[in-house]
């Protein structure tokens, strides 16, 4: 789940990251997969594969696993094919939610994520209705107390932006760049918890008690889907707000 809240900070998303490993295991098997069947299954010649690699790493996915599923994505062993799709819609209080899934039945997929809209109180709409209030970036998280340095190593590494709190830092690049900066900031001396290309919100929606509550009822039942992979949302929720509805 991306979202803009002052109450929702950077270590917060990595103990939900954390606590919901199993989940990011299979994730991780899907994109390779994936990765592998658009690009190759050569690590080298295909950025996507090189990164969705890194990221099975990060979860110390053992290495005849990771081979496996490129492997199958590449179609040099049998298996199911697995396809992405993107869905977008309005959540409660007008909030732009865009959804990445992979499945192996996309009217599967289609259906269980449009009730779940209905449910609670949002809308599927058309591809391309919120699509254009999100922007792809490679997102690095870093683990290291000095923002002064963190914030340096970053910008000579080639980022675009850095955002620290608490000792978490998320450095914002070009996705097509994301493994690049991780291994200069990895040179660099500098301990990165994971990398990985997201939907960052260019506007954000503020709202009130009720809205923020059903909006986080409806990211908590997507990201419960098994075909859902990542759930992007432009919401922004206060300190009071969160307190209000029961979210702090």
């Amino acid at each position: 789940m991306s979202g803009h809240s002052k109450w929702h900070s950077i270590k917060h998303k990595k103990a939900i990251i954390d606590a919901k490993r199993g989940k990011l295991f299979t994730r991780v098997i899907k994109e390779l997969q994936i990765a592998a069947r658009l690009g190759g299954s050569d690590v080298d010649a295909n950025p996507r594969l090189r990164t969705a690699v890194q990221a099975a790493k990060d979860v110390n996915m053992p290495k005849d696993t990771m081979e496996r599923a490129i492997k199958k994505g590449a179609g040099e062993l049998e298996g199911q094919a697995i396809e992405e799709m993107v869905y977008e819609g309005y959540g409660p209080g007008g909030v732009a939610v865009m959804v990445e899934a992979s499945s192996d039945n996309k009217n599967r997929s289609a259906s269980e994520i449009r009730h779940t809209f209905a449910k609670c109180g949002g809308n599927l709409g058309s591809t391309g209705c919120v699509g254009y209030l999100f922007e792809r970036k490679g997102v690095i998280e870093v683990e290291d107390a000095d923002d002064d340095r963190v914030m340096e190593a970053a910008l000579d590494a080639g980022a675009e932006d850095v955002e620290s709190e608490e000792g978490y830092h998320e450095i914002k690049t070009d996705p097509n760049e994301v493994q690049d900066v991780r291994e200069k900031l990895e040179t660099a001396g500098l301990k990165v918890v994971s990398s990985s290309v997201k939907q960052i919100p260019t506007t954000t929606q503020k709202l009130d008690a009720a809205d923020a509550a059903a909006v986080m009822k409806l990211i908590g039942m997507l990201e419960e889907n098994d075909d859902v992979d990542e759930v992007y949302s432009n919401h922004e929720i206060s300190d009071e707000v969160a307190a209000e509805a029961g979210l702090a």
